[in-house]
C-alpha cells in the first residue's frame, strides 16, 4: 500500500545523520565560512550547525549561511528559568563531531586555559572527549611564531583534539608566512576521513 512505501525505503538508509558542529572565530579566514559550509553539506548524510563568536560575524553575512547559526545571545534567550535547556549543553549532545575553523589566536588561548566566556568556548569546555574535535588555527605569522602558540596548540592536542595545521601563504594583512587556515578542501577531507575511520554507514 502507498503509506507503507516510505517506511520500506527509509529502512534501507541510515536512521541517523552524522552531525557536525562548526565553530567559527574572529580570524579573517572566517570569510571562508560560506564555502566551508557548502562543501561540508555535499557529504551525504551530514547535518551542520554553526556556532559563531561575536567577532567572527564581522567577516561573513548570516544570509550566506544555509544552516542554523547560533551566537551568544541565543544562549541567553533560550534560558529563562531552572528547567529550561542550556544551549551549550544541548549543542554538545547534538553533535557527533566538532570542527573549529578558523581558530583565532584569542580563542586558542582561551581553550588552552579552560576559559569559557561565550557560547563557543562553553560548548568546547563541556565537550564529550569520546567524540572528535578538530581545530584549524589561523592567525598572522608574527602571532603564529610567538612561542606561546606552539605551547597552546600542544595543550589542545593533549586534550585529545586534532590539529588541521595552518599553511604558508600571503596573508590578507600583506605578510607572507605560516599562519593561514588550511584550505577548505583539506578541512573537508579531514572530516571525511573521520567518517571512514568510524565506519559510518553511507549505504545500507
Amino acid at each position: 500500500s502507498e503509506p507503507g512505501l516510505p517506511a520500506e525505503k527509509s529502512s534501507s538508509v541510515p536512521q541517523k545523520n552524522f552531525r557536525v558542529l562548526l565553530g567559527v572565530t574572529g580570524s579573517v579566514a572566517a570569510l571562508k565560512l560560506p564555502l566551508l559550509v557548502a562543501e561540508l553539506l555535499k557529504i551525504p548524510g551530514l547535518e551542520v550547525k554553526v556556532v559563531t563568536t561575536e567577532r567572527a560575524k564581522h567577516f561573513y553575512s548570516a544570509q550566506e549561511i544555509p544552516v542554523t547559526l547560533y551566537s551568544d545571545e541565543d544562549e541567553w534567550q533560550l534560558w529563562k528559568g531552572r528547567s529550561d535547556p542550556v544551549l551549550h549543553i544541548e549543542l554538545r549532545r547534538w553533535a557527533d563531531l566538532m570542527l573549529v575553523a578558523p581558530l583565532d589566536a584569542n580563542t586558542l588561548a582561551k581553550l588552552a586555559n579552560g576559559i569559557c566566556d561565550n557560547l563557543l568556548t562553553c560548548v568546547i569546555r563541556a565537550w564529550d572527549l569520546s567524540k572528535p574535535l578538530l581545530f584549524c588555527p589561523a592567525m598572522n605569522t608574527a602571532m603564529w611564531e610567538h612561542p606561546i602558540t606552539a605551547q597552546q596548540v600542544e595543550q589542545l592536542k593533549g586534550f585529545g583534539y586534532t590539529e588541521i595545521p595552518c599553511v604558508v601563504k600571503k596573508l590578507v594583512c600583506g605578510d607572507e608566512g605560516q599562519g593561514a587556515m588550511a584550505e577548505v578542501w583539506t578541512i573537508v577531507e579531514s572530516v571525511k576521513r573521520i567518517l571512514e575511520e568510524r565506519d559510518l554507514p553511507t549505504q545500507s
